[in-house]
């Protein structure tokens, strides 16, 4: 019961971080004009460990990307963890599915590449990556959000590393 107080309170953090940034981004809006939910972007966050080792549970700050393919439903995309116990980059191949004019979700799959203790793991694995990507209207601004599921990504333990991600991110 006390390992779910702990997700819920870090999950609840972070949404209501990634929240407050892109209502404070809405201010600096520009005038209305149609906005589509694809588009390449560069955007910032933090990450939360769901899986623990030891009994610790690891969070980083994260730099994330999308390299939309235009015209088919395909993007490329990366993340980098930071944190003080290790780094990740997470490249993956997603399927973009549009539910909106402003918002995609999106399956992908690639690797977590990692040194030291991560989110995402120990050692190199296989990576899944759920997420979704929202455009907030009238603005250059996407805030996001996924998980990467990394399968067999501990040295001692067979077991996958799940992690929770959110942010907002600035389209070019």
């Amino acid at each position: 019961m006390e390992r779910l107080k702990k997700i819920a309170s870090t999950l609840g953090t972070l949404l209501l971080g990634t929240g407050a940034i892109a209502s404070s981004l809405a201010l600096w809006s520009q005038p209305a004009s149609a906005q589509a939910a694809y588009g390449s972007y560069i955007g910032i966050g933090g990450s939360a460990g769901i899986s623990e080792l030891d009994g610790d549970r690891q969070n980083s700050f994260l730099l994330a990307a999308r390299y939309k393919l235009l015209p088919v439903p395909i993007s490329l995309r990366a993340q980098a963890f930071f944190s003080g116990d290790g780094t990740a980059v997470v490249p993956t191949i997603s399927y973009d599915y549009p539910l909106t004019w402003q918002t995609d979700i999106y399956l992908g799959a690639g690797a977590a590449l990692t040194t030291g203790d991560t989110p995402v793991g120990q050692k190199v694995s296989f990576a899944i990556q759920p997420g979704v990507d929202f455009a907030v209207p009238n603005t250059r601004f996407i805030v996001f959000g996924n998980a990467v599921i990394a399968l067999d990504a501990y040295e001692d333990e067979s077991k996958p590393a799940v992690s929770v991600q959110g942010g907002v991110g600035l389209r070019f």
